[in-house]
């Protein structure tokens, strides 16, 4: 790694620890510590001194966030594929991702990279956002946040095409989330950038939503991933509805769709 690189990825440690460690919510991970320059971190089967100390050296530096046991939600909605997971679990990693979306946004922090790679699950099935390394705190003018950031898939067609965005850049984001969060599969599977930018950006194409999906549910997704950043709603709003929402008579509604149509459904 050049000189540059290096220091490169050094201003990126900082700018994540300077974003993460003033933050403190039950959906949020927890920030511990960071250390920026050469270091030797105890830890396990990496190499040892010479006085049996496990070690990883670094010349960059480390960041060291709460140990969440339950992996990511990527893993878990991957274990899932076939069976699904329950509309009352659905809804409750909604409540979770929401609330945790909201507090960022109430601290003026856009994350920015929002996917379920970035969302871990702790012992008890809470959902934690993790990893800030591209968050940033909102400029209070959108012309000064520009520039593609993120993974494709979760992006806004504002943020892809290098346009002015802010904080409803993350709305979009948790929009695609909850789709994959309630089929369980990943969106625009196989999809690259051409196809995306065709599809997605221009013709305003999105995941389909099954048929059986309640309503309710149904209308946060798609109010969430609108292609105009000012028609969607901001993350106080949608945690609101999402708190209103009647898991019983969701899941019901499920079962008997899928019994009568034998639609892609969720039991």
């Amino acid at each position: 790694m050049s000189r540059s690189e290096l220091d490169s990825v050094k201003r990126s440690y900082i700018q994540e620890a300077t974003v993460w460690h003033k933050l403190s919510h039950p959906n949020i991970t927890k920030f511990v510590g960071a250390h920026v320059g050469d270091t030797r971190i105890k830890t396990l089967g990496y190499g040892r001194d010479s006085i049996g100390n496990v070690y990883v050296a670094s010349s960059i530096g480390c960041i060291v966030e709460e140990y969440v046991c339950g992996g990511s939600l990527r893993k878990y909605l991957t274990e899932k594929a076939r069976e699904k997971i329950s509309y009352p679990l659905v809804i409750r990693f909604a409540r979770d991702l929401a609330k945790g979306l909201d507090y960022l946004h109430s601290q003026t922090v856009v994350h920015r990279d929002l996917k379920p790679d970035n969302i871990l699950l702790d012992n008890y099935m809470n959902l934690k956002i993790a990893d800030f390394g591209v968050s940033r705190i909102e400029a209070a003018n959108p012309r000064d946040m520009t520039g593609e950031t993120g993974t494709l898939h979760y992006m806004a067609p504002e943020v892809i095409e290098g346009k002015p965005y802010n904080r409803s850049c993350d709305v979009y984001s948790f929009g695609v989330c909850l789709w994959e969060i309630y089929c369980c599969e990943p969106p625009y599977r196989g999809m690259g950038i051409n196809k995306y930018m065709s599809d997605v950006v221009i013709k305003k194409v999105r995941p389909p939503i099954p048929k059986c999906c309640p309503q309710d549910l149904a209308k946060i997704i798609t109010q969430c991933w609108d292609a105009d950043p000012e028609k969607r709603p901001n993350m106080s709003d949608v945690s609101s509805t999402l708190q209103k929402i009647d898991t019983s008579s969701g899941a019901q509604m499920q079962r008997s769709q899928s019994k009568l149509r034998g639609l892609f459904c969720l039991a």
